[in-house]
């Protein structure tokens, strides 16, 4: 069993805690939030010890990993610190603002010999496996080109001096988009190119309230992904091959109980669909930590890919900021990530 702590009881600190209520890889004993007699009552309900420092979490023996859901601007410096503390992380996104400061975060933890987990559940959904599994086996062919939204109206009551409304970043970036791009990594490869555009239509929010990104990767393949903070959910992903195309739709948010459908169209063949029920996604990112904590398997985000998402995070504020494509370096080799 590895104990973990939660720092930051917001509302997805507060789902990480519920989802790894019973659960037999992680156990959660300590909460760390600033606002502690706020957060006291939902400490006692689950049995945390709640301190306001992450320090107290770093400093406790009985404490293998921390969990961050902390402002994304806090990353880089608390998982370098659990690093040092001899502490597993598990970030939730993004993993850093900037590629230097994701490639910090990859080093310390590889050097400490601590695992490094990062926050895109998304991965682990049923119908996600599923299209992974056909990609991997051939039947869509050479991979050509991706689409995919991630909208929902759950954070529309962000503001401006909210940590999410940073007006460097487009808070539907760091807020759903960073988990489209996650999934074009996983299945394309490499990113070479990012063209990024945000708006703000409906919202005061200076970061606006929509971004769009398109993306091209080494292989030559392209890719479109979108996200808006004002429109009820949708979710979809689309991945055209050489020999077919595939489309994921998802009925309801990943904290939400809800099927996806997953339709495929062979060329030359008959168009199928499968439904595939909702499994707790975050849950079983966690479990694949804890598996890798204790040496069973290797994470499966490798630390290239960690890295290459938020250097297409940085891309985008920055093709944001200047109206214009962004080449994107060629990543460095990256050691095999700790086990």
């Amino acid at each position: 069993m590895v104990n973990a702590a939660v720092a930051g009881l917001g509302w997805w600190g507060r789902q990480i805690v519920r989802s790894l209520a019973g659960s037999e890889e992680i156990r959660v004993v300590r909460a760390v939030e600033p606002a502690v007699a706020a957060n006291a009552e939902f400490a006692r309900e689950f049995g945390l010890a709640i301190s306001p420092t992450l320090e107290d979490a770093l400093a406790d023996p009985g404490v293998d990993a921390v969990i961050l859901c902390t402002p994304q601007d806090m990353h880089t410096g608390q998982v370098l610190a659990a690093a040092a503390a001899g502490k597993h992380v598990f970030c939730e996104k993004p993993l850093a603002m900037s590629r230097a400061d994701a490639e910090r975060s990859v080093d310390a933890c590889l050097a400490a010999g601590m695992v490094l987990g990062v926050g895109h559940e998304r991965r682990y959904e049923p119908a996600m496996r599923r299209l992974r599994g056909l990609i991997r086996e051939g039947q869509l062919g050479t991979l050509l080109h991706g689409e995919a939204n991630f909208s929902h109206d759950k954070l529309t009551h962000i503001k401006p001096g909210d940590w999410r409304a940073d007006p460097r970043n487009p808070a539907a970036m760091t807020g759903m988009g960073i988990h489209l791009t996650d999934a074009f990594l996983e299945l394309f490869g490499p990113a070479t190119e990012v063209y990024a555009a945000a708006a703000g239509i409906v919202s005061d929010r200076p970061n606006g309230d929509i971004v769009s990104v398109q993306m091209r990767f080494s292989s030559g393949a392209t890719a479109f992904a979108s996200a808006i903070l004002e429109t009820p959910l949708f979710i979809g992903l689309r991945v055209f091959g050489s020999k077919g195309w595939a489309e994921i739709r998802n009925a309801s948010h990943p904290d939400t109980p809800g099927p996806a459908v997953l339709t495929v169209q062979p060329k030359g063949g008959e168009r199928w669909s499968e439904e595939h029920g909702w499994e707790n996604a975050v849950l079983l990112n966690l479990r694949a930590f804890a598996q890798a904590i204790r040496g069973e398997a290797t994470y499966p985000i490798t630390d290239a890919e960690k890295i290459g998402n938020v250097a297409v995070l940085e891309a985008v504020r920055d093709s944001v900021a200047g109206g214009t494509p962004i080449r994107l370096a060629p990543s460095a080799p990256v050691a095999a990530t700790a086990k």
